[in-house]
């Protein structure tokens, strides 16, 4: 069902506030009049603009009772918060977080009666495809064969909502980004591939590939979801495909640095992070790329975003605007010399 403008909601609860995507999202909330209180955890938040809509409030959302408070009097609740690690692949914080965290919002958002939940989940709980058949909303989900509890914890934490969405009508949508370039990356995220190319870091490139989207462009279409879209409905957030040859090329051009020009070939790539991996568990030290990521490195992630240009007016920024702004962004804040 379409929300209409009348049920439009004022005060929105917002996890992962002070994330990549939490900070751009802020601003285009703020830019609609939108009062946001900004969950956060305790000792976080020096990304958040000081702003008189803004309200920080600390907490966990393994902590049912904190998220019940820090939700109280909100219209809806946009959840972002996700543990994004991928090593140790298989890890119970990552679990907790990703999939009891959601449940936890789910709980809260059924008690309170809040007028939508908009979760922020990603593009690969979906399968993915190749150019001429990218992946959409009605793929198989099949990334389970990498065996990371990041991946495997997102798709059952959307499963969850979408079970929750047909037994106990709760108002969500779902919402699935890709990989996302643009500014506030302090983790940094993207910024680190960024960081990779620039400092000559990155020996080659391998046969695979991934779906690249501008972070303000997703912001936008997660606040267009508190009054557009379906209800029960999942939205692929994505823009270009391309191939690692291509994206390490056009962020190579951005900075003026030489792109990495030798093909890896994948054996060669698996059984390195094959070593990584081993030597990981070893030392105990993240590796610095493990098996499943050496995989992940192997496969096009294509996908297609045409349902959420339709139906969430998504943008579709040319890819070197958001490597352009991400490059700033990293040189002006210190993380590039």
């Amino acid at each position: 069902m379409e929300q209409n403008q009348s049920d439009h909601p004022l005060k929105i609860l917002l996890t992962g506030a002070d994330g990549f995507l939490g900070v751009s999202l802020i601003y285009e909330l703020l830019n609609r009049g939108y009062f946001i209180r900004a969950f956060i955890e305790p000792s976080r938040g020096k990304n958040l603009p000081e702003h008189p809509n803004i309200e920080k409030f600390s907490g966990d959302i393994l902590n049912a009772d904190s998220l019940e408070k820090a939700a109280a009097d909100c219209d809806a609740i946009i959840h972002t918060a996700a543990c994004t690690d991928l090593w140790p692949s298989r890890s119970a914080k990552v679990r907790n977080i990703n999939y009891e965290g959601t449940s936890n919002i789910i709980q809260t958002a059924l008690k309170l009666q809040i007028k939508r939940l908009v979760y922020v989940s990603t593009a690969n709980s979906f399968g993915f495809g190749n150019r001429q058949n990218p992946g959409n909303e009605e793929t198989a989900y099949f990334a389970g064969k990498y065996k990371l509890d990041y991946l495997d914890s997102k798709y059952a934490a959307q499963q969850l909502i979408l079970d929750t969405v047909k037994n106990e009508h709760l108002p969500a949508i779902i919402l699935n980004p890709t990989f996302m370039f643009g500014p506030y990356d302090s983790k940094p995220g993207a910024g680190a591939m960024i960081q990779a190319v620039y400092y000559g870091k990155i020996p080659g490139y391998t046969s695979g590939g991934r779906n690249f989207a501008y972070v303000k462009d997703v912001a936008e279409a997660i606040a267009n979801a508190l009054t557009m879209g379906r209800i029960g409905q999942c939205y692929i957030l994505g823009n270009q495909n391309l191939t690692y040859d291509k994206i390490f090329g056009i962020i190579a051009r951005t900075a003026n640095v030489k792109a990495p020009a030798m093909k890896i070939p994948t054996p060669f790539i698996k059984i390195f992070g094959l070593i990584g991996t081993l030597a990981g568990k070893i030392s105990g030290k993240a590796p610095a790329i493990s098996y499943p990521v050496a995989c992940i490195s192997c496969d096009k992630h294509f996908y297609s975003s045409a349902k959420a240009i339709k139906e969430l007016a998504l943008r579709q920024t040319n890819i070197e605007i958001a490597v352009k702004e991400s490059f700033d962004w990293l040189k002006n804040n210190g993380y590039l010399n």
